[in-house]
């Protein structure tokens, strides 16, 4: 049976679906890409704005996400930290 995901794997699902969009995506996705329920994807969506990881955006009607300087910097910082615990076997 798979692991669960913990909260910073789903962070960074997210994050990472977002950049991976050109850095602006619609819920849809995010709840889809994501594989999340829409109760969860509200919950992490309200922690990463708050964070000022994400931006949420309103055009013509439809509400996007936004990727942030500071969203970019934790996909990045993330791979180093699974680099590390791949070259260490953890």
């Amino acid at each position: 049976m798979a692991e669960r995901r913990s909260k910073h794997e789903i962070i960074f699902d997210i994050l990472n679906l977002i950049s991976s969009k050109s850095g602006r995506v619609k819920p849809t996705h995010i709840l889809y890409g994501g594989n999340l329920s829409h109760d969860r994807l509200k919950k992490y969506l309200d922690e990463l704005i708050t964070g000022g990881f994400i931006q949420k955006q309103e055009e013509k009607g439809k509400i996007y996400y936004i990727l942030t300087d500071k969203g970019y910097k934790f996909i990045e910082e993330f791979k180093k930290i699974e680099e590390m615990t791949q070259a260490f076997g953890i």
